[in-house]
């Protein structure tokens, strides 16, 4: 992937989490930062999020979690990134996340993970710095 292509980012609701106005909010500011976002919706598997990643050659997969499914989804992702080879791609995310599972995410290897309140120009900075230093080249 060229340096000068836009960054893409697959956002998914993994789960029964029914609320997903939050991920709808960052969503909109990525792309109004000028990302291609692909918006997957509500109750996905993550295999149907890393399948879309994959299908659509994201950069960066972010998952929204309220649910307190935490600990499952984004491992699960993660190891199912790795098995597929997009193991290099930027896993993030939000939701409600205790301070405690964040660390434990973040030395899994999950990217910076973001709370209800956090200003949506925090997620789209981080983004866009992941991408300078990581992106792929062809």
């Amino acid at each position: 992937m060229a340096t000068d292509t836009k960054i893409k980012v697959v956002v998914g609701k993994p789960g029964l989490d029914g609320h997903d106005r939050g991920a709808k909010v960052v969503a909109r500011a990525l792309v109004e930062a000028g990302m291609e976002v692909v918006y997957l919706g509500l109750r996905q598997t993550p295999e149907s999020i890393v399948a879309a990643a994959i299908e659509e050659d994201a950069d960066v997969i972010g998952l929204s979690v309220l649910s307190g499914a935490h600990m499952t989804h984004f491992p699960k992702v993660m190891e199912l990134m790795k098995e597929k080879g997009i193991g290099d791609r930027l896993l993030t995310g939000g939701g409600i996340i205790p301070t405690k599972d964040q660390e434990t995410l973040t030395a899994m290897g999950v990217g910076k993970l973001f709370g209800p309140g956090d200003d949506p120009s925090l997620i789209v900075n981080y983004i866009q710095d992941w991408v300078k230093e990581h992106r792929r080249e062809n």
